[in-house]
């Protein structure tokens, strides 16, 4: 089977997004590219936070206007790794995943774990960079502006290396989905 691009978009919930740095055109961008998908036939495959937040409560919808068709597969994850004690590597594999577009929310959590860790499990990857995003981070009294964040995660993802893998960064509407 020849290798397949598959768009995963994370936890682009109500919840997750209250605070994030330009949360409503992160969403509105991946929207874009979600549809651009779809037509062109690239599965996309939803991951959820299903740890933090129940499942059904408002916090835990998609937001608006993302909305998942019948069909696509939804991951429930309770870590930051969507790979972490989930199905995912059993539907990438499902649908002869090779290659993974990310998209998402908590570029300094589940966006840089999950990517991370799919580079590690041997798919090419590459980051949406203007379709994830985070908030402000505090660590010993030190403030890390989310709009800091986002760039590093994305310059850490435009100089990834994997040996016989391929890795790097595109905005929503340069994103090359076939291959």
């Amino acid at each position: 089977m020849t290798g397949r691009t598959v768009l995963l978009v994370i936890d682009l919930q109500v919840g997750v997004l209250d605070g994030c740095l330009d949360a409503d055109g992160v969403v509105h961008r991946a929207a874009a590219l979600v549809e651009r998908a779809r037509s062109e036939g690239v599965p996309v495959v939803w991951v959820q936070d299903h740890g933090d937040i129940p499942e059904g409560s408002p916090g835990w919808q998609l937001a608006a206007p993302l909305e998942r068709k019948p069909g696509e597969p939804l991951i429930r994850k309770a870590f930051r790794d969507a790979f972490a004690g989930t199905d995912l590597p059993r539907v990438l594999r499902s649908l002869g995943a090779t290659r993974l577009i990310v998209a998402g929310a908590q570029s300094d959590y589940c966006i840089r774990t999950t990517a991370q860790a799919a580079a590690a499990h041997g798919f090419d990857v590459t980051l949406v960079s203007d379709a994830h995003t985070t908030t402000d981070a505090e660590w010993d009294g030190v403030v890390i502006p989310a709009e800091h964040i986002v760039a590093h995660t994305t310059m850490y993802f435009s100089g990834l290396r994997y040996p016989g893998r391929r890795h790097g960064v595109a905005p929503h509407d340069r994103v090359t989905l076939a291959g």
